[in-house]
């Protein structure tokens, strides 16, 4: 079916304010959509509230409005720009509920606007419980034993015929909100009176507990003539019980036969087709480990953050295409534009492994509740990719940007065995680290199984890791064990403190015996067509895929994770900086790891890299790319933080020096700044020791703002009343030292202003 030719107008509902359960991914599909009509010559009008995304500048949509998400604002500016149609299901639950709302109230008819893509029955059957819940049976598809409920009264009714475990989960809600798993009448009361609250239409479904199984997604696509692929099948490391956004991820699937991948692929398809679904949709299913029995857990009618990482994961845009759909293009019409050379509607092919792990926010809430059930409470994600799981695995592990670069646990000599079993049996965010603590204390595999319901696939892999940290050291700079650590995705971090010497040292070292990474490309394909995209991930293998062009480039770091203090807005500068470097003639090259973002959509730079934001990964690109420069000032604190280390090795950091950076970073040397320049500032002074800043607040007098250098969003800054605080402060938020001094100001009521300036 050839495009529409009788809309002219369209009308995009972005997702709003970032919140937990929904964040940048939603900025990426919708600014896909919205390019992708433009491309088709649609008039796009966007709407949305967000003033930090992409989506929301004037180069993307023909109108943008940043007004309130609700039914009078968007009523009203449908009756003032009158769009044919309306696309609803880029904008995350926000967009899927206020199209909901916007058809109900009849706006939509009185204006003659037509939903595009996915029709409301199909989100509303997806979307509400009890019509999932029949569809499925009509289907043959099995999902677990469970009731819709409307109250408390009824709950209790469920539970004596099925007994716990119960999972509760809330219709029309977002990231799993107001749900959770229910092990006694206790959390019964609890999670079934929030789960109502929090339905907008105070209903429930409650299911028997199927925790433990292994959860599987499928990613698939479905056009109007109803060809359906799969894009991706993922497999959640941890089993179900645990939000997907919670889960630790892989692609494709690791521990299924052939039989249970075809079996859990043609239910997908099966279930995507029953529900006419035209665009993406991710199909989540548990599947028994030791049966061929599976459950339907559920079906997100819209994209999603899984679809987001499946787009990066097989370098295939799924939101770009998933509007081409709605306006009436078929897959077999549309060619990937990854590959330029084959259609949309060829399965991607990965010949590579990508892990994704999610990015918590509990370094700012040092007291909050960090075990994990069926709610997301993750901010962001970071993905990698690699040749086996393990580097992979590590890979995501030090792009994660959590001080940790390995299977390690910080302060691990003090943590007993008792606490060890406890953190793997009850899953928080520092589980695989545990896990991996567990492995190096002789646990046995058997043991953390029963605990973790993890496969043994997994804790192999994981295991293998443990063993070669004993061979390296073993074998102090070997070239062989050193070889077979870089394969394995071991940082030169890791490497040197078991060889107990630095980094850099390793570095050189492996420098000058050749072993160092080459680049391969993502292409959709497995290399079986020529590839266009310049879109790559490093490896220790031999042959290097990423072509070095005569072009004079600029490096740009990317942000990295979505973490409380370091949202999309720079995600928004990155992309920015791109599109000026190409317009003022260099090749723009991109470093990021954060699956949810525009700028890691291979079409915004010249080359993506995929990498860690480390100094070793970016290092090495350098090293390749050999470039006029770097970008920092784009990619927040993270960018910021490698910019010594870069200078220290002889890169060229472009726009403010390193110096001015550092005069502005250390607050040493901004208060001698404001000193020399005559401008006030609250009276302070630095500390380097607990003893320096009792003395110190002593002099300046209570109450004052305590705050270390070089954080982001103001993490571990307070304000202190009396020196019993102070004490607990320096004890417990930050440890300091002469590298990490202590800030102690004066603290002072008052107006705050701000002023944006810029200067060349």
């Amino acid at each position: 079916m050839p495009k529409r030719t009788d809309i002219k107008s369209i009308l995009v509902i972005g997702s709003g304010p970032i919140v937990i359960g929904q964040a940048a991914e939603f900025d990426y599909a919708g600014t896909q959509a919205c390019i992708a009509l433009k491309e088709e010559g649609y008039r796009v009008i966007l709407v949305n509230s967000n003033p930090a995304t992409i989506m929301t500048d004037t180069e993307i949509a023909d109108a943008v409005y940043i007004e309130p998400l609700t039914l009078e604002f968007v009523s009203k500016i449908i009756r003032k720009e009158r769009p044919d149609a309306l696309v609803p299901t880029l904008g995350g639950q926000t967009g899927l509920n206020l199209a909901v709302e916007l058809a109900n109230s009849g706006v939509l008819d009185e204006c003659n606007v037509e939903i595009l893509g996915t029709k409301l029955s199909a989100i509303q059957q997806a979307e509400d419980r009890d019509l999932f819940r029949t569809l499925m049976n009509e289907l043959g598809e099995p999902v677990p034993d469970s009731a819709i409920i409307h109250s408390l009264e009824e709950a209790y009714q469920f539970v004596e015929e099925i007994g716990y475990p119960i999972i509760v989960r809330p219709a029309f809600t977002l990231g799993g909100t107001g749900g959770g798993i229910c092990s006694n009448e206790e959390e019964l009361i609890e999670i079934v009176t929030g789960g109502l609250k929090s339905s907008p239409v105070t209903q429930c479904l409650i299911e028997k507990s199927i925790a433990g199984f292994k959860e599987i997604e499928y990613e698939v696509m479905r056009d109007s003539n109803d060809n359906a692929i799969v894009v991706c099948n993922m497999e959640n490391i941890d089993p179900v019980g645990i939000h997907t956004g919670d889960s630790i991820v892989v692609a494709p699937s690791q521990t299924l036969s052939d039989r249970e991948y075809q079996l859990l692929r043609n239910a997908s398809l099966k279930i995507i087709r029953a529900l006419k679904i035209e665009g993406g949709c991710n199909v989540q299913i548990a599947l028994d480990p030791y049966s061929f029995n599976y459950f339907i857990i559920e079906v997100n009618p819209r994209v999603s953050r899984s679809s987001a990482l499946a787009s990066k994961a097989t370098g295939y845009p799924i939101a770009k295409l998933a509007a081409k759909i709605a306006v009436g293009l078929t897959l077999d019409e549309m060619m990937n534009p990854v590959t330029g050379k084959t259609y949309a509607s060829f399965e991607p092919a990965l010949d590579y492994v990508v892990s994704k792990i999610p990015r918590w926010p509990f370094d700012k809430f040092e007291s909050a509740n960090r075990h994990l059930g069926t709610q997301m409470k993750a901010t962001g994600e970071v993905m990698a990719i690699g040749r086996t799981l393990e580097e992979s695995l590590l890979k995501a592990v030090r792009s994660l940007e959590s001080g940790i670069y390995h299977l390690d646990l910080k302060d691990s000599d003090k943590i007993s065995n008792e606490i060890i079993e406890k953190r793997i049996r009850k899953a928080g965010d520092e589980r695989l680290f545990y896990i991996g603590e567990a492995i190096r204390r002789g646990v046995t595999l058997e043991e953390i199984h029963e605990w973790s319901q993890i496969d043994y696939f997994f804790l192999n892999k994981f295991e293998r890791i443990i063993t070669l940290e004993k061979e390296l050291q073993r074998n102090p700079f070997d070239m062989e064990v050193a070889k077979h650590a870089k394969e394995l995705g071991f940082s030169d971090k890791t490497i040197a403190k078991i060889w107990e010497c630095n980094e850099r040292e390793i570095y050189e070292w492996r420098k000058e015996n050749k072993l160092t990474p080459v680049y391969k490309m993502v292409d959709t394909c497995s290399a079986e067509f020529e590839s266009e995209t310049p879109y790559f991930y490093g490896t220790y293998e031999d042959e290097n895929e990423s072509i070095v062009t005569e072009r004079k480039s600029v490096v740009v770091l990317g942000s990295g994770p979505i973490r409380i203090g370091q949202g999309v807005e720079f995600d928004y500068a990155t992309v920015h900086s791109v599109w000026a470097i190409k317009e003022a003639g260099y090749e723009a090259i991109i470093i990021n790891n954060n699956p949810e973002t525009v700028s890691t959509d291979f079409s915004i730079s010249d080359k993506l890299y995929f990498e860690p934001l480390t100094i070793e990964d970016v290092m090495h690109i350098i090293d390749l790319e050999k470039p006029e420069g770097v970008v920092v000032q784009f990619g927040g604190q993270t960018a910021i933080n490698l910019a010594s280390q870069l200078v220290e090795r002889g890169v060229k950091i472009l726009g403010t020096t390193l110096e001015d950076l550092d005069r502005a970073e250390n607050r040493d040397k901004f208060e001698q700044s404001l000193t020399e320049l005559g401008v006030p500032q609250p009276k302070g002074k630095t500390a380097t020791s607990v003893e320096e800043a009792v003395i110190i607040a002593e002099e300046i007098g209570y109450p004052v703002l305590v705050r270390p250098s070089y954080v982001l969003g103001g993490r571990a800054m307070e304000i202190v009343y009396q020196q019993t605080e102070l004490l607990h402060y320096m004890e417990h938020a930050v440890k300091v030292n002469p590298e990490h001094p202590v800030l102690i100001d004066r603290y002072l009521i008052g107006k705050e202003i701000e002023v944006d300036a810029i200067c060349d």
